[in-house]
């Protein structure tokens, strides 16, 4: 009778163990694919004790894929332009850009300014020293319109009241 019992639970324990294994054969391919696929969307667990997937604690990291507008030249062509700037994340954790972590190895962005006409321009400088805003050339100090405050209010007033 035990013998009997035995044998019956150990037939059922390989049955569901044989169905369970036959149910999840995949090829190595397959397996491999699919890993790739979940590192891509970030859909594996983090490091640590945390509990949550990697796109659940940086979404940013992880968004949803859109259709790309460019081709591939031209992504190959922004990439090379952010490594040759240093716009690109450095290897590590800190999570800074390479040019923000050496920042003597790139040169120093270049800021863009809007296009003024010459005309523009004089036009500011002509209205800076009127309010007392330009050191004279060759002084040091403060500005004419921070030490005689009350010379230069009436200008500023104007000025202001002009420009809004």
């Amino acid at each position: 009778m035990n013998t009997t019992r035995s044998i019956v639970t150990l037939a059922l324990l390989a049955a569901f163990a044989g169905g369970a294994h036959a149910q999840s054969e995949k090829t190595r391919a397959q397996v491999k694919q699919e890993l790739a696929e979940a590192i891509r969307s970030g859909d594996i667990q983090a490091p640590g004790d945390i509990g949550m997937k990697l796109n659940e604690l940086y979404p940013e990291r992880y968004a949803r894929a859109q259709p790309s507008s460019l081709t591939r030249a031209q992504v190959k062509a922004e990439l090379a332009d952010a490594t040759r700037s240093g716009d690109v994340v450095a290897v590590g954790e800190s999570g800074m850009k390479v040019n923000e972590l050496f920042p003597e190895r790139f040169p120093a962005p270049v800021a863009t300014a809007t296009a003024k006409t010459r005309a523009e321009v004089k036009l500011e400088l002509a209205e800076a020293i009127r309010n007392g805003e330009m050191v004279p050339a060759g002084e040091g100090g403060p500005r004419p319109d921070e030490g005689f405050a009350q010379r230069y209010a009436k200008a500023k007033a104007r000025s202001h009241s002009a420009g809004a």
